[in-house]
């Protein structure tokens, strides 16, 4: 060969040595390599084997006896499994059902949002329970725990425009338990139909089930405290008994012996209601507040006991739904008696007069800060015959302030019963009637508490606006701030203008009556009380107060126009002038002249032992 050949032999070898030595693998790439290859292999042996579900039971020894050591344990072949979702859904709900406990997992309701325009949610993960509780062969089995299997064929159309799955839990290929859930094209309730196949003889006290229902409810409203107080268990015994637990303090109660219809699981707007139109024969329930849990408002548990149909199954319903009157009186079953619309006369008051009122204004299609003022306008007329009578009442008083400061000068402080025998004597004579002025209040105020329960529970208030107030059902906070003892972390627009105009109507009020000393000065603390008591109280129960108080100023305006003081002098004095006998003493005047009387003499009687 000669020096060219051999040149190009060299530089060829070099090429090829240089190769390996820059183009070879890094060790990265070679651990790549090999993990990619062991990855093919898998599939490979994966695609030559039964799935996964069969094999369990038919290919291996090893899977044969753990299902043998299985079927040796109550509902054993159930302990096992993995959870799957399955939703049902219709127009107003979106429920999903999971196969570990074959219970509702999660509901949400799809025509609502919550404050922050998230989606609704009443309650999901694992803080959530609802099971059947029975003893087999001597061991405590709650089904919570155990793995459904659903039957896709099941979820068929039931009825019309109407669905159904079957949720089951087995114990043997013939012996099972069977939840029928139905969900109807429309509407918030849930059917539910528990059914027992080939298990009288495992099942101790088999006619009857007990369900441990529980569920950690989450936050929907602006304001945690609020919602928190008025979210509690409410439920409704056969009796007609209706009540709450847990609404001011956690709490347990228990109804051993009485049949309880249905228990409810309520938040502020919404509720949770599990129904049997039999009655639940027992019934245990709970509430607990979990202060350091900023996401959820309460804990709810109850534990009810179900004696069996005469089909043979166990039918409850469930209610996913809004706290609105109209809504819940629709289900039947008195589901609106859980609105807290205040006890004693102010739930009738609200019941019978305010709310049919508020339902005809509703039907006009005003916005509700309209609806709210045409409502104070139709109660301050309704009620300005007694505020005609307090001003002209208070008039009269003020007009005998001197001739009563002139009494006083002459008696003294020192000797009250007399001083009061002399003011009594006055009023007699001048034909006025001291606590004229008080009566119609005193009538007025059970309608003013009414309405302190009925807007914070007026679901029809929940995300409207008006005005500046994007949501009347909650609070219209101008400026937030660290927490404050008796104010909070804000303070409300409306709760600060209706602050202000109930001073202002207290400074007038006091100009009419002529208070003076401490009563002068009471009428201004109880306003600055409101400011940190209703701060936190919606925007609209504010409103209502702020155009009551608006409202009484015109309507003292008007009556200022129609009174005059002269006349009402003039009459007094004609009033003296009477004879004794023909002035008409009222019950009150004629009560507090005995007792006045009566105590002068135990005075005089003292005086008298003392001389001795």
């Amino acid at each position: 060969m000669d020096k060219n050949t051999y040149t190009g032999a060299f530089l060829i070898i070099l090429i090829v040595l240089g190769s390996f030595y820059f183009l070879k693998p890094s060790a990265a790439d070679i651990q790549k390599e090999k993990l990619k290859q062991h990855l093919d292999s898998l599939k490979k042996v994966a695609a030559t084997k039964t799935p996964a579900t069969t094999a369990k039971f038919d290919t291996t020894k090893k899977s044969v006896v753990a299902d043998s050591a299985l079927s040796k344990i109550p509902f054993g072949i159930a302990t096992v499994g993995g959870e799957k979702l399955i939703t049902l859904e219709n127009k107003e709900l979106l429920i999903k059902l999971s196969t570990r406990g074959g219970r509702v997992a999660s509901v949400e309701l799809k025509n609502f949002k919550t404050w922050d325009k998230k989606p609704l949610v009443l309650f999901d993960g694992d803080k959530n329970h609802f099971g059947l509780t029975f003893r087999a062969q001597d061991k405590n089995i709650n089904t919570d725990d155990l793995y459904f299997t659903p039957n896709a064929s099941n979820l068929i159309v039931a009825e019309k425009d109407s669905s159904s799955i079957t949720m089951r839990l087995n114990y043997s290929a013939t012996q099972y338990i069977d939840y029928v859930y139905t969900l109807k094209g429309t509407g918030y309730k849930l059917g539910l139909v528990i059914k027992t196949t080939g298990l009288d003889n495992v099942i101790a006290n088999s006619n009857s089930v007990n369900i441990d229902w529980s569920s950690s409810v989450h936050k929907l409203e602006m304001s945690m405290s609020q919602e928190r107080q008025y979210s509690a268990i409410y439920y409704n015994n056969a009796d007609g008994d209706n009540d709450d637990i847990g609404q001011r303090k956690d709490e347990v109660k228990s109804f051993p012996d009485v049949k309880t219809q249905w228990v409810s699981f309520k938040q502020h707007f919404f509720s949770s209601v599990l129904i049997s139109s039999q009655g639940f024969s027992k019934a245990n329930l709970e509430v607990r507040t979990d202060t350091s849990n900023h996401a959820d408002i309460k804990q709810f548990h109850s534990s009810l006991t179900l004696a069996r149909a005469t089909d043979g199954t166990f039918p409850v319903l469930f209610y996913f739904g809004p706290n609105q009157t109209q809504v819940l009186k629709a289900q039947g079953y008195d589901l609106q008696k859980q609105i807290d619309m205040g006890w004693g006369p102010l739930k009738y008051i609200n019941r019978v007069a305010v709310l049919p009122v508020f339902n005809f204004l509703k039907q006009f299609g005003w916005n509700y800060g309209i609806i709210i003022l045409a409502l104070t306008v139709i109660l301050k007329l309704v009620l300005s015959p007694l505020t005609y009578k307090s001003y002209l009442s208070m008039a009269k008083m003020r007009i005998l302030k001197p001739e009563m400061d002139e009494i006083k000068g002459k008696v003294g402080d020192d000797n009250p019963t007399l001083l009061q025998q002399e003011y009594l004597k006055l009023y007699k004579k001048a034909g006025v009637n001291p606590l004229g002025g008080c009566l119609p209040l005193v009538i007025q105020m059970p309608i003013v508490i009414a309405f302190f329960r009925f807007f914070p529970n007026l679901f029809e208030l929940r995300g409207q606006s008006f005005l500046w107030m994007h949501d009347l059902s909650t609070y219209d906070s101008i400026i937030t701030f660290p927490h404050i003892p008796f104010i909070g972390d804000h303070l409300s627009l409306m709760c600060l203008l209706m602050t202000i105009s109930t001073l202002i109507y207290t400074y007038f009020n006091n100009q009419i009556s002529g208070a003076t000393g401490q009563m002068k000065y009471i009428g201004y603390i109880t306003p600055i009380i409101f400011l940190g008591a209703l701060n936190d109280y919606p925007a609209g129960l504010n409103y209502y107060y702020f155009l009551a108080n608006m409202l009484t100023f015109l309507q003292q305006y008007i009556i200022r126009l129609m009174v005059d003081d002269k006349k009402i002098h003039a009459q007094i004095q004609e009033n003296k002038k009477k004879p004794e006998e023909k002035k008409k003493k009222s019950g009150f005047a004629a009560k507090m002249e005995d007792m006045m009387r009566q105590q002068q003499q135990v005075q005089v009687q003292g005086k008298g032992k003392k001389g001795k």
